[in-house]
């Protein structure tokens, strides 16, 4: 009997695989649990249509993240901290704070996990961070911190 797998199953196949398994196996296991439909006509239409709804969704995804990428391009942003000892920084900029700051000057939401510092930001000068947008779309952003006298 051919099947269409709704959801992942352990030694059969993957959510929306076409399979051809034993009638058994079909009408016993897979299709009360409600892991697999008889593949119908309808049924097949369906897995078709969405999976061009899922190409399209990522091509979208994709395209937006080809966008943000072109204008952060190359942007600077600067972080302020009062100096420490031997010249370091209190404590170290992170990924959240990077995000915070581009939430806050660009107004980009960009997701924490998806910011990449090569090495701890402890130190004050100008550091090279790569942003992952999307599968094989990242951007390079500078962070430049600075000394600051007064506390912000």
């Amino acid at each position: 009997m051919k099947i269409i797998l709704l959801e992942d199953v352990k030694g059969s196949g993957k959510k929306d695989q076409l399979l051809n398994v034993s009638d058994g196996y079909a009408k016993n296991f897979l299709i009360p649990r409600k892991l697999a439909v008889k593949a119908s006509k309808q049924a097949l239409n369906e897995l078709e249509a969405n999976k061009e709804s899922k190409q399209r969704k990522l091509k979208e995804e994709e395209e937006r993240a080809n966008d943000i990428s072109k204008q952060l391009e190359k942007k600077v942003l600067n972080f302020y901290s009062k100096p420490g000892k031997d010249g370091k920084i209190f404590g170290s900029i992170t990924s959240r704070d990077i995000a915070k700051e581009l939430k806050k000057v660009y107004d980009f939401n960009i997701d924490k996990r998806k910011i990449i510092i090569p090495k701890d930001m402890k130190v004050f000068g100008t550091y090279e961070c790569k942003v992952k947008l999307f599968h094989g779309v990242s951007v390079k952003i500078y962070i430049n911190i600075n000394e600051s006298n007064t506390e912000l």
